[in-house]
């Protein structure tokens, strides 16, 4: 009886990492389970052997050391597959775990980013707020990078800016901005 228990367990376990190999992609995966495929075959005709021997009705053409040595072959065999399916089994854990050291990295980096980016852009729009006050330009920041685009809010006028940087040198924008910030204090 105990034996079966046993061999209830050795299933068991081999269905539980069935189950886990089932619900992965890589090859060592596919593997383990070939190996498991090839256990579990190996135990049921092990299984029907005893049955057949406990029940009387096996060939009486095998001898008692034969079958001995039947027994052990087959425990053996069982016992090498049991230990190849834990080392995998372990393995697999082990790679489970780095899987999951990496989702924990990426999260702890994700929410750095996060937090440097609430405290730059609170900055950034401190500093465009404070160009508008003092230059009375809007610009738009979804352009092209070579064209700056925008709207400078003059006393009387609202006027257009469009200027495509690659056309011009720099001193030139820059001249061209500053005519329209009013020199009245």
């Amino acid at each position: 009886m105990a034996q079966g228990h046993k061999f209830q367990d050795l299933e068991e376990t081999g269905e539980a990492l069935v189950a886990f190999i089932n619900s992965s992609q890589p090859e060592k995966l596919k593997q383990v389970k070939k190996e498991h495929q090839a256990l579990s075959e190996r135990h049921i005709e092990t299984k029907k052997i005893v049955t057949q021997i406990l029940k009387g009705t096996f060939l009486d053409s095998v001898t008692s050391i034969s079958l001995v040595q039947y027994m052990i072959i087959q425990f053996v065999y069982v016992s090498f597959f049991t230990r190849r399916i834990c080392y995998s089994f372990r393995f697999l854990q082990g790679e489970l775990e780095n899987l999951r050291n990496a989702e924990h990295e990426i999260q702890t980096l994700q929410s750095e980013v996060d937090e440097d980016t609430t405290e730059v852009i609170p900055s950034a729009v401190y500093v465009a707020q404070l160009f508008y006050l003092i230059t009375k330009i809007k610009w738009e920041y979804d352009t092209q990078p070579n064209i700056l685009k925008g709207v400078h809010y003059g006393e009387d006028l609202a006027t257009p800016i469009n200027i495509d940087s690659s056309l011009q040198d720099e001193s030139e924008i820059s001249d061209e901005l500053w005519d329209f910030i009013s020199t009245k204090w």
